[in-house]
């Protein structure tokens, strides 16, 4: 396995879910300037790296042979979910989102590092019944990455209200994964008018990073490891080396196969996922801005606020939330408390099980949507 640095190696560990998704690598387009919210517009250039999409698909109408030489290297379904997205304009920043599909509307929300297409194995199944949406957070994906900006966790589910009220309209089903999920926690307990219809939560974080579980003793042990690294990533030159080791394919490999379990998903789609926009410019100010700064509302307060019905899916063998950890059995121990949950816990299941088994998730999920009450 290549050395990855001490701050990467610490995710290792059961007790620690230093980073919610599997790496901090951000795809990103530069910020546009600040205006209020307007309409929707829709998206001409969806960047992968340095290729636009847009141009792709001029030179497929004029039918040009001449491919930009990124977009080779992904699968078809990927190029067609970058092809289908548009852009929301929120709070003058670019939101990118995907749509597709027909009937009641689900809202599917990434975790940290990821976007759109880590929802790749999901997207195809559920818009069979169903108007699928999927966003980039603001930070992520091809939505604007804003230099100096103070991500939070409050910033994401604001995000996620505004485009239920602005952008779907009706109410709807949010499904999240990680720190997505905890967002889509806070926008459930803050909704009104009855714009969310039920929640599903994938191994959702107990916070943005590890400032929120600091009642693990496994935890407190290390604190004062985890205030150094703090600092040290305020330090750019030191917090840009550990990007960029971290970016290099291997090591992004060896992260990715550390927190799945089934290891025949990570394929080159995934890696390029991940790394194909992380040198995009704001990448690493994104990385630091949520690594160092606060973990935002825990879930413990938001969770008894949730009344509409919420299934968990949760890996068992996820080494960022495990289910033996103190945000793991805190769900576990919801659906004996709250008799709108259901939880259920996917056998070899890491992190992500929407990518790593979507099998499973989808025989869960599936007979669980149809079964909530009629719009």
């Amino acid at each position: 396995m290549a050395q990855l640095p001490a701050i990467f190696l610490l995710q290792k560990s059961p007790a620690i879910p230093l980073l919610s998704f599997c790496s901090p690598l951000f795809p990103s387009l530069p910020s546009s300037s600040t205006s209020s919210s307007s309409p929707l517009h829709t998206l001409s250039t969806y960047r992968i790296g340095n290729v636009r999409l847009g141009a792709f698909r001029a030179k497929i109408a004029a039918g040009s042979g001449s491919v930009a030489p990124t977009l080779p290297e992904l699968s078809g379904g990927l190029k067609d979910i970058y092809k289908c997205c548009s852009i929301w304009r929120w709070k003058g920043y670019s939101i990118n989102f995907f749509v597709k599909g027909t009937g009641p509307p689900l809202l599917l929300v990434h975790g940290f590092g990821a976007s759109i297409a880590h929802w790749r194995r999901n997207i195809g199944v559920l818009s069979e019944n169903y108007t699928v949406y999927a966003i980039d957070l603001l930070g992520f994906g091809s939505s604007d990455k804003p230099l100096g900006f103070s991500y939070t966790m409050e910033v994401w589910s604001q995000l996620i209200l505004d485009f239920l009220c602005e952008i779907i309209k009706k109410p709807t089903v949010l499904i999240g994964n990680s720190v997505g999920s905890l967002a889509c926690v806070i926008a459930a307990s803050e909704a009104t008018q009855g714009m969310v219809r039920g929640i599903v939560l994938l191994n959702c974080a107990g916070g943005m990073n590890n400032k929120a579980i600091v009642d693990d003793w496994r935890i407190r042990l290390i604190l004062p490891l985890f205030w150094l690294i703090d600092l040290l990533l305020k330090q750019r030159s030191i917090a840009s080396a550990i990007f960029e080791n971290v970016k290099k394919r291997e090591n992004l490999k060896n992260i990715l196969l550390s927190v799945y379990g089934n290891k025949e998903s990570v394929d080159e789609d995934l890696i390029a996922i991940i790394k194909n926009p992380a040198d995009d410019v704001g990448a690493l100010d994104a990385f630091i801005s949520i690594v160092t700064g606060p973990p935002g509302p825990n879930p413990v307060s938001l969770m008894p606020k949730v009344t509409v019905p919420v299934l968990l899916l949760w890996g068992d063998k996820d080494p960022f939330t495990p289910i033996d950890g103190p945000v793991g059995k805190y769900f576990s121990s919801l659906p004996s408390q709250l008799s709108n949950v259901n939880l259920y816990l996917l056998e070899g299941v890491g992190h992500c099980p929407h990518d790593d088994r979507p099998d499973l998730v989808h025989e869960k999920l599936l007979p669980w949507l149809a079964a909530l009450p009629a719009l």
